[in-house]
């Protein structure tokens, strides 16, 4: 059977947006079919020095260009790229876009069918105010740990999810300009991105204490013989299963079970008997 056609097949995206937020929009838009150019300042990105394999994959099946923007040669490079192409994705903030002459009003006026994908930090005003994914998890306490100790992220909540926001902003962007026959700039705020991804701690569902917090025994980190594991019994046929086969109904009788076998025992276990159980990755 003939596979089919990408859904963005035939779309051309520019972006000028380095880091990360920026990079994983674009690779989502590429693998939904679309054709990007990054360009990069001389300078290069950030990420092809402190995580090269993640800048591979990142910029996969992408055409990667160097541009210095603030030279007369630069500027007309990316107006030859901007002129042929469908989305235009920054990251930069809107005082850097206007002296470079790439704020939306600008480039609208000379590619009135270009749609400006912006990604900033802030909304609005806020815009002007500087931060990363650090910042905009601790405003929103996604940054400590049980113990009430503040901890570095594992991973980069706002950045990943103003991504995937970039990436349908663009599509939608497109969609938007099929129907109607003009483009539209979108913002997409990456402190707005943490926000959403903070309700559920907001709203008392990840608490501790909360529902996914700890309160309940069958959904809860628990301390084997060589490691940990993930318990996620938390459908009532999966808890049922659980307490049924070992024995135990608290925090207290679980964590004595989980302490009789190794991790990859209880992983194994888990899919014998149809319960969800991973095993966490030793530090």
């Amino acid at each position: 059977m003939r596979e089919a056609t990408p859904p963005l097949d035939g779309i051309a995206v520019v972006s000028i947006a380095t880091n990360v937020p920026g990079p994983v929009a674009a690779a989502r838009l590429t693998s939904l079919g679309a054709t990007v150019t990054k360009v990069e300042p001389p300078s290069g990105d950030l990420i092809t020095r402190v995580a090269p394999g993640y800048y591979a994959e990142l910029t996969a099946g992408q055409e990667v260009v160097t541009l210095d923007l603030k030279t007369p040669e630069g500027t007309v490079a990316l107006e030859a790229l901007l002129a042929a192409a469908d989305v235009f994705i920054t990251s930069h903030r809107p005082s850097a876009l206007a002296r470079l002459g790439l704020d939306w009003e600008a480039v609208h006026a000379r590619h009135p069918r270009l749609c400006h994908v912006a990604i900033v930090g802030d909304p609005g005003a806020g815009a002007e105010v500087p931060g990363h994914d650090l910042t905009y998890q601790a405003v929103n306490g996604l940054i400590f740990a049980d113990d009430g100790a503040p901890r570095l992220p594992a991973t980069l909540i706002a950045d990943l999810a103003g991504a995937e926001r970039a990436a349908t902003a663009a599509v939608t962007a497109l969609f938007a300009r099929e129907r109607t026959g003009t483009a539209t700039h979108h913002e997409v705020a990456l402190s707005a991105a943490a926000e959403a991804m903070a309700d559920p701690l907001r709203h008392g569902l990840t608490a501790p204490g909360g529902l996914l917090g700890g309160a309940l025994p069958g959904y809860a980190i628990y301390a084997a013989q060589d490691g940990f594991v993930a318990c996620a019994a938390l459908e009532p046929h999966f808890l049922a299963r659980l307490e049924e086969l070992l024995g135990a109904r608290d925090h207290e009788g679980l964590a004595a079970a989980f302490g009789t076998r190794t991790a990859g025992e209880w992983v194994g276990w888990a899919r014998d008997h149809d319960v969800p159980i991973e095993a966490l990755p030793r530090a």
